[in-house]
């Protein structure tokens, strides 16, 4: 069932997958360097607690924001492969039709608004 109005969120879609991917890319040694930071941390006598806990919620932090490129980085590939196959905008849970109005919201949608809370 093919809209032509997915051409426009393929677009939308492949712009946010290169906009995160080089988002993940400039960041992929992050976990690795949170865990050698929290470490260093952890051996400085003299500094301040305060300061060790900023810098640990601001590794914590980017951290979040890495993991959180990363799902949605998976879930623009899964629209993306849907529309390959001819099953974007088709609700995973009831096959019924996800409207165009809630793609264009959420291009990365898997459910019609009434289903979207099943999986959570």
């Amino acid at each position: 069932m093919y809209n032509p109005m997915w051409d426009e969120l393929r677009v939308q879609l492949t712009e946010e997958k290169n906009r995160l991917e080089q988002r993940v890319k400039e960041a992929e040694d992050l976990p690795a360097l949170i865990e050698e930071s929290v470490g260093e941390l952890n051996s400085v006598d003299d500094q301040h607690p305060g300061d060790s806990g900023t810098e640990l919620y601001e590794r914590q932090k980017d951290l979040t924001m890495f993991r959180h490129a990363k799902e949605q980085l998976e879930e623009i590939d899964h629209a993306l492969n849907k529309m390959d196959d001819g099953t974007y905008g088709i609700c995973e849970k009831t096959g019924e039709p996800i409207p165009l109005e809630r793609l264009q919201a959420m291009p990365t949608a898997r459910y019609t608004i009434k289903h979207s809370h099943d999986e959570l």
